[in-house]
C-alpha cells in the first residue's frame, strides 16, 4: 500500500530485485518461504498499481471492486498472515524458540482463515482514502482481528536467536505503529517503503548466514563422507 500509483510501481520494481538477490542465497529448503516474501511483496505493490488505475478512471472515483482488488487483499489479509510467522519459524535453528514462535503461525492461520471466511461472503472493495487506499473486507470485529493480524506477524520476530531479526522486529513494531496510524489519520501511506526495508533486511540476513560460494550443510557431510572413505571408491573401479 502506497500514496500513489507511481510509487507503487517504482518500490515493486526494487523490492523484486532485492527478492531475486535473496533467492540466489537459498541453501536449504527451510530458507525458501523467507526468501520469497520480498517477491511476494513485489507482487503485491504491482497489483496496486491496477487498483489505482482501476480507481482514476471511476467517475467520481467512489470505489472499486474486480480482480486487482480481490488479488491484492487475498495477499494482504490471507497469505501475509498466514506465511510470515512459519516464514520466520522455519529458518529459526534453536528448538525452545520454535516452540516459542509455534503458537503466533497457529494464530496467523486463524487470522488468515477468518479474513478468507468474509472474503467468501461480502466482496473486498477499495477505496481512495486521503493519500492511501482503504481496502473493506467486512470482518467484524475489525479492530480486534486487525490486533490478532499485528500479534501474529510482528511478535515471532522477538523469540529469534539471531540478535538482527529482534533487532529488525522491534524496529518492525515501532514502523507499523506509525504507519497504522498514519492510515488511520488519512495522512500518507508508505507502507510500500516499510515493504523495502523489510525485503532488504531478509536479503542481508541470508547473505549473513549463507555467504557467496558457501556449501549446504548436507554437502559438506556428503563431502565428509567421501573423503574418509577412499577405499570404497577405489574397489569400486578395480
Amino acid at each position: 500500500m502506497c500514496f500513489s500509483a507511481e510509487a507503487d510501481l517504482v518500490a515493486g520494481v526494487a523490492v523484486a530485485a532485492v527478492g531475486v538477490d535473496a533467492l540466489r542465497h537459498v541453501r536449504r529448503p527451510r530458507e525458501l518461504a523467507i526468501a520469497g516474501l520480498p517477491l511476494l511483496l513485489a507482487t503485491h505493490q504491482l497489483t496496486e498499481v491496477l487498483v489505482w488505475s482501476d480507481l482514476h478512471h471511476r467517475a467520481p472515483p467512489v470505489e472499486a471492486g474486480g480482480a486487482a482488488v480481490s488479488a491484492y487483499a487475498l495477499v494482504a489479509f490471507v497469505v501475509v498472515p498466514a506465511l510470515v510467522p512459519w516464514a520466520v519459524l522455519a529458518v529459526e535453528p534453536a528448538n525452545d524458540r520454535r516452540r516459542l514462535m509455534a503458537p503466533f503461525a497457529v494464530l496467523g492461520c486463524l487470522v488468515a482463515a477468518a479474513y478468507a471466511g468474509a472474503m467468501g461472503q461480502r466482496p473486498v472493495v477499495a477505496a481512495i482514502a486521503g493519500h492511501h487506499i482503504s481496502y473493506e473486507t467486512g470482518l467484524k470485529p475489525g479492530a480486534t482481528m486487525a490486533a490478532l493480524y499485528i500479534v501474529a506477524v510482528c511478535v515471532p520476530l522477538f523469540a529469534s536467536s539471531y540478535p538482527r531479526i529482534v533487532l529488525f522486529g522491534a524496529c518492525n513494531a515501532a514502523a507499523v505503529a506509525a504507519l497504522v496510524l498514519m492510515s488511520q489519520e488519512e495522512l500518507t501511506s508508505l507502507w510500500c517503503a516499510w515493504a523495502a526495508v523489510t525485503s532488504v533486511v531478509i536479503a542481508v540476513h541470508l547473505r549473513l548466514v549463507n555467504p557467496t560460494g558457501s556449501t549446504p550443510p548436507g554437502e559438506r557431510r556428503l563431502g565428509a563422507r567421501a573423503s574418509r572413505s577412499p577405499t570404497i571408491e577405489r574397489g569400486a573401479c578395480t
